[in-house]
């Protein structure tokens, strides 16, 4: 998956896309979860999420209504889903709790905890963090912001409606998200 995911980021003909490949390999993104307790709670569930967000947004974008509204190039496409998580890198810890197993010793078990040492919230922090190595375009940066919908607080419901009737990509992206976090991934640790 990390050649996949790699060689996807390399097919992307922007300035500075090898310098985002470099950082990204420095972090812990290949090995991260994508959450602590629901989808992709494991190692690599980041990776893993990432590259089905970007098959199911493939997918999605070739059939109506997507395919007559939404012209994203294929660079956009990699960029959004391949990055839309981004700021999980270097963002969860392993920690451990006392737990009694079957025989009813307390053993240590491990979890994943959040260490957020960049407190800029979630679309953003992807946003910002990508930002430093290339360009990216207003739709990718809306994409990547909202791609949360309408699990954001509500007193932004208004502002995520503008968003998605301007950039229905931000939507596609966003159920994109949503197939692959519940219906594609284990809600499980492997």
């Amino acid at each position: 998956m990390e050649e996949e995911f790699i060689n996807l980021l390399k097919a992307v003909n922007r300035n500075g896309i090898d310098k985002l490949i470099e950082y990204i390999k420095k972090t812990d993104f290949f090995k991260a979860p994508a959450s602590t307790r629901f989808h992709g709670n494991y190692e690599g569930g980041l990776l893993e999420h990432s590259l089905n967000v970007y098959n199911l947004l493939k997918e999605k974008l070739s059939q109506k209504p997507y395919v007559d509204i939404v012209k994203a190039s294929p660079d956009t496409i990699i960029l959004v889903t391949l990055l839309h998580d981004l700021c999980k890198a270097n963002y969860y810890t392993v920690d451990y709790r006392n737990k009694k197993n079957a025989d009813g010793i307390w053993v240590k078990e491990p979890y994943y905890a959040v260490n957020d040492t960049i407190p800029y919230g979630h679309g953003e922090k992807s946003v910002m963090m990508i930002s430093k190595f290339i360009e990216l375009s207003m739709e990718e940066m809306y994409a990547i912001r909202w791609h949360m919908g309408f699990t954001e607080p509500k007193e932004l419901y208004s502002t995520i409606s503008v968003v998605y009737e301007k950039y229905p990509l931000a939507l596609a992206l966003h159920e994109a998200d949503l197939e692959a976090t519940y219906l594609v991934e284990s809600r499980h640790s492997k």
